[in-house]
């Protein structure tokens, strides 16, 4: 086994007495939520083909990713290792994620099923999440994993509703066995279980080897509060996923994979292209171009920002941001760590690369580390043409300087190829085409997820494994239910400062015509969307067309509108192409809780076409019955 989910982590020092593999190196890729950022399902695909096939080269069967859960709030130390808020685009990403691993021979590990939203004192808080948001929000994602075929799944070290999810019955045999069909293997995380008997009669089959609780399993047997047949389900199942994907091959090694390197960069490169949102570009100051003083300065100009924990992956090949910009741009670039007042004002432009440097076992703050707020604050506050470089694993607040910066780029963790994807960037090689995958609001109280904390406690650096254990189980209300994201910003009417799929590119693009023919297909409803955009610029550029569908008046209360379908298209100057989107009956479902099942209303629906989820071009009505 290996951790990851961003590549392949080969340097867990703590591990390394029981990580056996000769791999020497593996490939830095940009984080998750990078690649959520792309909106690309072909790149998708070829992320996790790559990962895979470094895992074959390094003899690594089971690759403990794809990470999965859900962008409740912007604090959470994990969020770079997932893919976003909505949980389409999240299935969309998994799917293939899942596809492009196992294709390659290497069994996928969802996780951490469910509910894990936070990393303040992780084992310790309690997810009190009701069904409907469940099964709408943060199911479905682990749905299309087991669907895709995913061979494991990781239990989360939070409680659900009550209980430890790795030793969780009504989770583990009910939800993921019996209602999504899940019939493989089902791990802890390291150091997850507190209860041995609950966890064997739960559905679970392996603890982590640094687990101590399934000694206790000798005793159990004796006083016969477990059965032998409790243990022959466990290690069958631990059997025929091992069998299923061939593992015992003794030429499950395949070394040839070393010869592709070069592509998995490449690959790392176009994801860290794709990935980087360009959030604003005052009087069209981007892309910079030679010649000009270009004044360098910040954090992230000569470090490099990750994220860490398990998914922290080493890399090699690594550029950093001034370097990378020195290749672009020449000699036109200055680096000053601590410019003067007079030098931001003196320069052409000024480039500053701040950011938070995110981790699992422990939540950060939204707002970014007082230095690094000074000094954004100090460069736009001097400078007109101030283009600010976020690095970071998820959401921070930008609000007292984003009115003044003349652009900013969102560049998440890049791995190692980010910082030339950044100069690319900047200089117009590349033309930026990522879309937000979360909501980045204005102040953190705005949050759906805000007020998780317990009263009278606060934000802490680091595991603190000790604090953690003295800590008491606190509750974390999911009292918003299903409104996550842009759903609640809407359904609250709160306006954020960068909504959910919003991107802005160096050429424009103009939606010309929506059509929408409902039918049937295989017994069920289909609906064809077809929309015809052009490009009216003079750059060629990639769009991602979104498509939201909306219940005019339903019997129960829902969403103004959810993602249901997106497609990426490449336009050159004054080209125009017709992109069509089918929705099946799924897009126009809710989850009943009284029925408990899915239900479809006869009614009016709109679909909504647009560049993000509050800039919608076109819209039609449909009745659907």
């Amino acid at each position: 086994m290996s951790d990851a989910s961003c590549g392949v982590n080969i340097r867990e020092t703590w591990l390394e007495d029981r990580v056996d593999t000769d791999l020497e190196k593996s490939v830095s890729f940009p984080c998750m939520l990078q690649l959520a950022s792309t909106w690309n399902r072909d790149l998708f695909l070829r992320y996790a083909g790559s990962i895979g096939e470094e895992c074959r080269a390094g003899g690594i069967h089971i690759l403990l990713g794809p990470g999965m859960n859900i962008y409740r709030h912007s604090q959470c130390g994990r969020n770079f290792e997932y893919g976003g808020e909505d949980p389409y685009l999240v299935s969309e990403l998994i799917g293939r994620y899942v596809e492009g691993l196992q294709e390659k021979g290497v069994v996928a590990t969802l996780k951490h099923f469910i509910a894990n939203n936070t990393d303040f004192y992780r084992r310790k808080s309690n997810s009190i999440v009701g069904k409907r948001a469940l099964h709408e929000i943060y199911l479905p994602a682990f749905k299309k994993g087991v669907e895709a075929g995913a061979r494991a799944v990781m239990t989360a070290y939070n409680l659900f509703n009550g209980e430890w999810c790795s030793q969780n019955r009504k989770l583990i045999n009910e939800i993921l066995r019996e209602e999504l069909g899940f019939q493989w293997l089902v791990m802890t995380d390291w150091w997850a279980i507190n209860d041995c008997e609950k966890a064997i009669k739960s559905g679970l089959d392996l603890e982590m080897p640094a687990g101590q609780i399934f000694k206790e399993i000798p005793r159990l047997l004796e006083e016969k509060r477990i059965s032998e047949a409790d243990i022959d389900r466990m290690v069958l199942n631990i059997l025929k996923t091992a069998f299923s994907m061939d593992l015992y091959n003794p030429g499950f090694q395949d070394k040839s994979y070393l010869d592709n390197f070069d592509e998995h960069e490449a690959v790392a490169l176009q994801t860290a292209a794709e990935g980087i949102v360009l959030l604003k570009n005052e009087a069209d100051l981007l892309p910079l171009e030679s010649g000009k003083d270009i004044l360098l300065t910040g954090r992230f100009a000569e470090e490099t920002a990750r994220g860490g924990g398990a998914a922290e992956v080493e890399g090699f090949n690594h550029m950093n941001l001034l370097d990378a910009l020195k290749e672009e741009f020449g000699s036109s670039i200055r680096y000053v760590k601590n410019p003067s007042d007079e030098e931001l004002r003196n320069a052409d432009a000024v480039i500053i690369a701040t950011g938070t440097m995110d981790s699992e076992g422990c939540d950060r703050s939204f707002n970014l580390p007082d230095e690094e707020e000074r000094c954004v604050l100090k460069a736009v506050g001097n400078s007109s043409k101030a283009i600010v470089l976020v690095n970071a694993g998820g959401g921070v607040r930008m609000t007292g300087w984003s009115g003044k910066a003349a652009a900013i780029l969102y560049c998440w963790y890049g791995g190692q190829q980010g910082n030339r994807a950044v100069a690319s960037v900047l200089s117009g090689k590349i033309n930026p085409s990522g879309k937000l995958p979360i909501t980045i609001e204005k102040e953190f109280s705005d949050s759906p997820g805000f007020g998780y904390i317990p009263e009278g406690e606060s934000l802490y650096k680091g595991w603190d494994p000790d604090g953690e254990k003295a800590h008491a189980v606190y509750p974390v209300e999911y009292s918003e239910g299903i409104f996550i994201g842009y759903r609640w910003y809407e359904h609250k009417k709160v306006e954020p400062l960068y909504p959910f799929g919003f991107g802005l590119s160096y050429t424009e693009f103009e939606y010309k015509s929506l059509k929408v023919s409902l039918g049937q297909k295989g017994g069920t409803l289909r609906c064809d969307v077809d929309i015809t955009i052009k490009n009216t610029g003079l750059r060629d550029g990639l769009e991602t067309v979104q498509l939201y569908v909306g219940e005019s008046d339903s019997s129960v209360i829902r969403p103004v509108k959810e993602l249901k379908g997106f497609e990426k298209v490449h336009l050159k100057p004054a080209e125009e192409k017709t992109v069509r989107i089918s929705l099946e009956r799924d897009a126009f479902c809710f989850w009943d809780e009284n029925l408990e099942q899915w239900t479809m209303n006869s009614g009016v629906f709109t679909i909504a076409v647009g560049t993000s989820s509050d800039n919608i071009q076109l819209k039609e009505t449909v009745s659907v019955n």
